[in-house]
């Protein structure tokens, strides 16, 4: 016992079961420091699983509040997206309208722009390359006039065509139909109580601009005024010392110009079935007349070889010299351009600014005869279609030609040589009326009606395809 005793108080272990007990202790220690190793290392662990999920989700709590400030931002950028899609759709209808204001200006400008040019008389369209020649399919034959037609006329409507002829009577035609609308028949010599008309050729005819009056004049120095709508009679003008070769009216009013074999222009007034005035000048037999609207006509004065212009205010003439033969027909191209044809075989392109022709084409419709005596084919027609630059003429060598007129008026070019089953001239017999048309090119391309008959006038009507009458 005290060796015991004293082993424990020096430190030294004891031997038998005091040895066994202290390395039990030992090992438990052991295994307890183990334990703590094991127990630090899965602190480590846990500690690293858990950082890894507290990361994610901070990550999904962030992606969350991100898509609530993104929901709620665009939630007012949706207002302002709307309100700035609304102040875009603003701007675009104001440009649209801006567009459409500066279109119509363009448009209204430019018709101020015709208006003024066509006053002015300066005004010429392009219409001349859009026009093809008439197809002989297209042709329809009118028969009614049992000799020659003198004259026509179209109402300004383009529904129906007065025709006249030797045979003395009017025929008022439907332009769709072709059919007789009414007819003006002979009126005989010395018999009274008869319905009143010609009793002798009628040479000339014109309508006015709307279409309430009708004018023919006749060999026995007759000028007839008819209602247009109705062919009643209404007044009849004597005065002429001579047969009643030309008629126009003014456009826009009721003024009637009329000329005559006896060398005189008289100026009349049908609404108020009066005389005006009387004009003198020309030096032989007057073969032609025509006017637009300015207070003046132009006349073809046949064989003293002038065109003139009469100013009727100013009871003033211009005078102009150009063809070498008798000038037979004339027409106004525009206010301040005119066309002219003579037996000469040429055609004059005049400015009322010069006394000279513009333009000359001699040997219009080439020549005839034997070789080294060859002669001109006469000019017995011209026509215009109005403010524009396409003009035809006709010759007694069966047919129409069209031209294109040049820039200023300074050229003439030929464009469609169109044959005819007779002469274009005044004495050949031809009491038939045809109609034929060209197909203008493209959909919207102008066309014009051409009246063309055995007479030295033939007339253009814009607005409808080519109609020739011979």
């Amino acid at each position: 016992m005290s060796a015991t005793r004293a082993a424990r108080k020096r430190g030294k272990p004891a031997s038998g079961a005091g040895a066994g007990a202290e390395a039990f202790k030992r090992r438990r220690k052991g295994d307890s420091s183990g334990d703590k190793v094991k127990s630090k290392g899965g602190g480590k662990m846990n500690e690293e699983i858990s950082s890894d999920s507290e990361s994610e989700s901070l990550a999904l709590r962030r992606t969350e509040e991100e898509e609530e400030e993104e929901l709620e931002e665009t939630a007012q950028e949706k207002k302002l997206r709307l309100a700035k899609v609304y102040l875009e759709q603003l701007r675009q209808q104001e440009e649209e309208k801006a567009e459409a204001r500066e279109f119509e200006e363009d448009q209204v400008a430019g018709r101020l722009k015709e208006d003024v040019l066509e006053q002015r008389g300066r005004l010429q369209k392009s219409v001349a390359k859009e026009i093809q020649a008439p197809d002989p399919a297209d042709i329809r034959i009118l028969r009614g006039h049992q000799l020659s037609i003198t004259c026509l006329v179209v109402t300004p409507d383009d529904l129906a065509i007065f025709s006249a002829a030797k045979d003395c009577t009017i025929i008022k035609w439907s332009v769709e139909s072709g059919r007789k609308l009414h007819v003006i028949p002979r009126a005989k010599k010395g018999t009274e109580g008869q319905p009143p008309g010609h009793s002798t050729h009628v040479l000339c005819m014109a309508i006015s601009s709307d279409g309430k009056y009708l004018a023919s004049g006749d060999r026995s120095k007759l000028i007839l005024i008819w209602e247009a709508q109705s062919c009643q009679h209404l007044y009849t003008f004597t005065g002429h010392r001579d047969a009643v070769s030309g008629l126009a009216f003014r456009r826009g009013t009721h003024q009637l110009y009329s000329t005559s074999h006896d060398r005189s222009v008289k100026v009349w007034n049908v609404a108020e079935n009066s005389y005006v005035e009387t004009l003198f000048g020309h030096q032989d037999a007057v073969a032609a007349l025509d006017a637009l609207s300015r207070e003046c006509c132009v006349t073809a004065g046949g064989r003293d070889g002038t065109v003139r212009v009469w100013k009727i205010p100013e009871e003033s003439q211009l005078v102009f010299y150009g063809h070498q033969g008798s000038i037979d027909s004339i027409q106004l191209i525009n206010e301040e351009h005119m066309v002219s044809g003579a037996d000469d075989g040429s055609v004059a392109l005049w400015g009322l600014s010069k006394k000279r022709p513009l333009a000359l084409q001699r040997e219009a419709h080439g020549l005839r005869g034997e070789p080294g005596l060859e002669q001109p084919f006469w000019v017995s027609s011209v026509a215009a279609l109005l403010n524009t630059d396409l003009v035809a003429t006709g010759s007694h060598n069966n047919s129409v030609r069209l031209w294109q007129c040049g820039e200023g008026f300074r050229q003439l070019d030929l464009l469609y040589d169109i044959p005819l089953a007779w002469p274009v001239v005044a004495d050949q017999r031809g009491p038939e009326l045809c109609l034929h048309h060209p197909s203008p090119q493209g959909p919207q391309a102008p066309g014009c009606w051409l009246l063309t008959l055995t007479s030295p006038l033939f007339k253009f009507s814009p607005g409808h395809p080519l109609l020739s009458l011979y």
